[in-house]
């Protein structure tokens, strides 16, 4: 991720037991989207109103079910920017997989707030252990 890039939402869940059977959702709240999108107004000063690459988070035990879902995903309009094992912060921890992807578009907080639930349900469509969140960074990122 470009340095520049602002990470507007950090959701971090414990990830122990993650498995297929169940799939967890980020718990994310309309008041905390408001404050998000408030924090975005006033520090980034970025036109909200244009389109901004939004990227999506997914995490899985295994990675199959990540592969499975990307070019499920693509056809949704998303762009896969990777799957990739998470490193391990202590050997017993369990190994996890994040598939990231991101997608162009102008979002406000009601509509940032249905995609939350879309992406959810399709987390649990898809055998995904969990929909972590968001983050969004400025249109124009130089390296």
């Amino acid at each position: 991720m470009p340095a520049l890039r602002i990470i507007a939402v950090a959701f971090v869940l414990a990830l122990s037991g993650l498995g297929a059977a169940e799939s967890l959702a980020a718990d994310i709240s309309r008041q905390q989207l408001q404050r998000m999108f408030d924090q975005m107004q006033r520090e980034a000063h970025w036109d909200l109103k244009q389109p901004l690459p939004w990227g999506y988070y997914f995490f899985n035990a295994t990675r199959e079910s990540l592969d499975k879902a990307a070019p499920i995903l693509v056809t949704m309009g998303y762009r896969i920017v990777g799957v990739e094992k998470v490193p391990l912060k202590s050997t017993s921890d369990p190994e996890k997989w994040r598939l990231h992807v991101e997608r162009v578009e102008v979002h406000t907080v009601d509509s940032l707030e249905v995609r939350n639930h879309d992406l959810n349900a399709f987390a649990r469509t898809n055998g995904i252990a969990l929909y972590d969140g968001m983050d969004v960074g400025p249109a124009n990122v130089s390296p």
